[in-house]
């Protein structure tokens, strides 16, 4: 028996999709070609970060940047953070409402310890990325909504509303980690007038009701689809939002580690210090990177150009190969492509019988076949947080090679051939 540790270490559950990613590299050091879409990170073989990023970052390990930064992060990085975002989305932040970080992460960690207390509601959609995690680190109450194919697997207003009575947090991702879909305004105005009309009932002494704002993939959106957020649908939700993001999915650049919130000045000075005690922050050299290269407009714009056109021609492909399948009879089905770098794709097999009679008892045997037939591994939804029986997944073109899409959805058709 192993000793005995703290509830927290007992108690909370491993990456899902870490388990998953054992599989595969088994299989994969076994001989077997699998195409992993499975995570949520680039081959930076083909997908490589800017070019110009890249020469500021050995400039800056050149130039022995090499020392602690500020714990709020380095002045001229919260300035660039600053003009990158108002350029972006007309959004105005000053550098005391800005807050840097070793990514995301840390920053969504730091958003919940500083409002969440043991016991404490906190509301989240699934399928979602890591909340039902971060409100079992804090204890915290999970109030659970699970989103529906019909709104794209985004929530809506109508879904949260009985339960914002007594919330402090709720958490919103747009576009959304798992499913590439996003908010449209007219939905995300609902949401925000519920809020602002909910903090307007409590005391001047009572804990408001929060809005994490997960945003990190808002530079990725496709067609004629727009990206929207809090602060602009609602002017009145900047004192009750905080935004996460950062360069990791924009620029390919996730293991670079530089990310920001932009929040309330009082709010961004508490996770300011929790995260001075976590030590997690963006180092010095990337920072002054990061600084100078955000304010070269027309260089961002020449690689968004190129990086948005071939994550979209990954997307749109697969899409069509599964649209084309489902018109040819067999039980998948696809969400059309709208931003990030994710696919919402359904295998619907449980209960079919495979050629030995072994018949696909549940999702996880529906995705083990894939695996092993079709060398397709794509993550289920409920690694992030969705019902067990739910036969959708996420699929990620981050590691997607062009000219092998074609070939996976040939062994993908003829896995489906296969079965009874």
């Amino acid at each position: 028996m192993a000793p005995k540790l703290s509830k927290l270490a007992e108690t909370l559950i491993g990456s899902e999709i870490v388990k998953l990613g054992a599989d595969i590299k088994e299989k994969i050091r076994l001989g077997d070609k699998i195409y992993n879409y499975t995570i949520g990170d680039f081959d930076s073989s083909v997908f490589p970060i800017p070019k110009e990023l890249e020469t500021e970052i050995i400039a800056a390990y050149q130039d022995h940047h090499t020392t602690y930064p500020p714990a709020e992060g380095i002045a001229s990085l919260r300035t660039a953070v600053a003009n990158f975002i108002e350029r972006g989305q007309g959004l105005r932040f000053e550098s005391n409402e800005i807050l840097i970080a070793a990514g995301g992460r840390p920053l969504i960690y730091t958003a919940y310890r500083a409002i969440v207390d043991k016991g404490d509601k906190v509301i989240y959609a699934v399928p979602s990325w890591n909340n039902n995690h971060y409100v079992h680190f804090t204890e915290g109450e999970h109030v659970v909504i699970e989103s529906k194919l019909e709104n794209n697997f985004m929530p809506i207003a109508a879904d949260l509303e009985a339960h914002l009575d007594g919330a402090v947090l709720l958490a919103l991702c747009s576009p959304l980690n798992p499913t590439g879909t996003t908010f449209t305004r007219e939905e995300l105005e609902k949401i925000c007038t519920l809020v602002v009309d909910e903090n307007k009932k409590r005391g001047a002494n009572a804990k408001k009701l929060y809005v994490i704002y997960d945003q990190i993939y808002w530079t990725l959106t496709y067609g004629d689809i727009e990206h929207h957020d809090p602060v602009s649908v609602n002017p009145a939700m900047k004192e009750f939002t905080i935004y996460i993001d950062g360069i990791s999915k924009s620029f390919a650049s996730t293991g670079v580690r530089v990310g920001w919130a932009l929040g309330p000045s009082f709010l961004i000075e508490k996770m300011k210090a929790i995260n001075s005690h976590l030590g997690a922050w963006a180092p010095m050299a990337e920072q002054n990177a990061v600084a100078k290269y955000l304010m070269k407009e027309e260089a961002i714009t020449a690689f968004f150009d190129k990086f948005k056109f071939a994550l979209q021609e990954r997307l749109v492909r697969i899409y069509e190969g599964f649209k084309a399948l489902k018109a040819a009879g067999h039980d998948v089905d696809a969400v059309a492509p709208q931003a990030a770098i994710y696919l919402t794709v359904q295998i619907n097999l449980a209960g079919k019988q495979q050629p030995d009679g072994t018949v696909l008892a549940d999702q996880a045997a529906v995705t083990s076949y894939m695996l092993n037939e079709a060398k397709l591994a794509i993550v289920p939804f409920a690694a992030f947080g969705a019902t067990g029986a739910n036969s959708w997944y996420r699929l990620s073109v981050g590691t997607c090679l062009v000219h092998e899409i074609d070939e996976m959805l040939l062994k993908l058709k003829t896995a489906l051939e296969k079965l009874k």
